[in-house]
């Protein structure tokens, strides 16, 4: 098909032309970007945690005040709550993944280093945490029964110069640390302390986002009681119980001392859905505007195709008398569409990469990555086609007597 006098045609249809090429550009511009945003969303509430999700339940407890017997009944709560049948393992811990703002340190490979070299979530644990998240050690070993510290103790300690200790690190923070060896057995330091790193698990999930990262964790062998900021964790063998298993718990819990606050009770995953709460209602609202906007846009196309026909009427009637088919004429308006798209797309991916420069400067946002582009621009060239069909093929039903008509 010629293309020449499409475009003669559109010469003198400028202003027309040019207001649904500015539309088109407008729509390519926010689209690349709106499925650039919602990509990087989806990513986000995808991350792993490592953890059984499932089947983890959580119970975290307050009170007034300390209390001399916390360690006796943290130990007492920790019995009654491995009784529960159906509960197949229960532990206390100080945070778990994705739950916000959590406890955090920092580890260098020599004592006098000036930069630390990670920053990790810090989790300290009661025994069994690697059973209770679910976790998989893909090096090294568990702590041993001597390797736990109490908590209560070592936060008092004034002098720390003789201490050591053992650490457990997710795998990415072991990469960090030792990335051309293995970590197992390998000396790190927090602060002047010598740290050994005796485990490796593969996956552990940071409570918030520190630093751009998400998956630096490291496990610290001291011993929790709910009085110094712990919470119960409890992995049951059938998630099908678990509302029924978190009753039973907190009862047991209240039995055993019903002056204590019941603060926080629900499964894990509720604590992860809350946390992506934002990050789904951002996708929710931009499919919502994206879709609204591509309506817009299409309607404006099948809109300006429709006024086209109309307007070209007799000139179809005259095509048709000699010798158009409808096949022709349908196939003219859709290349007339495809050319006025492209032109929009073309405009419109500049306009997407200075949109993009300016989130990068606001919402500190990264760059806009090509494959995107042509993801926006073959979606707007499909909805371009799709709008333009109806009126296109209307205008293929004109009849070649209406080219005589009125003569």
């Amino acid at each position: 098909m010629e293309i020449r006098p499409i475009l003669s045609t559109l010469r003198k249809n400028q202003i027309a032309t040019a207001l649904i090429v500015l539309e088109i550009a407008l729509s390519c511009a926010i689209l690349c970007n709106a499925l650039f945003l919602v990509s990087q969303r989806l990513d986000n509430i995808g991350q792993p945690s490592g953890i059984a999700e499932s089947e983890l339940l959580q119970i975290r407890l307050g009170g007034i005040g300390s209390r001399a017997d916390a360690d006796a009944r943290t130990a007492e709560d920790l019995a009654a709550l491995r009784a529960i049948p159906g509960v197949a393992s229960a532990t206390v811990a100080n945070q778990v993944p994705f739950h916000g703002h959590g406890s955090n340190t920092v580890l260098s490979l020599s004592p006098d280093q000036v930069n630390p070299t990670l920053s990790a979530a810090k989790y300290d644990t009661h025994p069994g945490l690697l059973d209770t998240f679910g976790l998989r050690l893909v090096a090294g070993r568990d702590f041993l029964a001597d390797e736990y510290e109490d908590g209560s103790k070592l936060y008092q300690m004034e002098d720390l110069s003789g201490v050591r200790g053992t650490i457990i690190v997710s795998a990415s923070a072991a990469r960090r640390l030792f990335p051309e060896q293995g970590a197992v057995g390998r000396t790190v330091y927090l602060g002047t302390i010598p740290l050994t790193i005796v485990g490796v698990v593969d996956t552990l999930a940071r409570p918030g986002v520190m630093d751009g990262n998400t998956s630096h964790s490291v496990v610290f062998p001291v011993r929790l009681n709910y009085d110094n900021g712990g919470l119960y964790l409890l992995r049951v063998a059938d998630p099908a119980r678990r509302d029924e298993i978190l009753e039973q718990a907190v009862a047991a819990l209240e039995r055993i001392d019903p002056d204590r606050l019941v603060q926080e009770r629900r499964s894990y995953e509720e604590v992860r859905n809350g946390y992506f709460r934002n990050d789904r209602e951002m996708i929710g609202l931009l499919v919502t505007v994206t879709l609204a906007l591509l309506l817009v846009t299409a309607l404006g196309i099948a809109g300006l195709a429709n006024f086209w026909v109309q307007q070209r009427t007799r000139q179809i009637g005259v095509r048709r008398a000699l010798g158009a088919t409808r096949a022709q004429i349908t196939r003219y308006f859709q290349t007339e569409n495809f050319l006025i798209v492209g032109a929009g797309i073309a405009l419109g991916m500049l306009l997407a990469f200075a949109l993009n420069q300016w989130l990068m400067g606001h919402y500190e946002l990264p760059r806009l990555p090509l494959q995107y582009l042509p993801a926006g621009a073959a979606a707007l060239w499909a909805i371009g086609q799709v709008a333009v069909f109806g009126p296109a093929r209307k205008a293929a039903g004109v009849p070649p007597a209406i080219a005589t008509r009125g003569l």
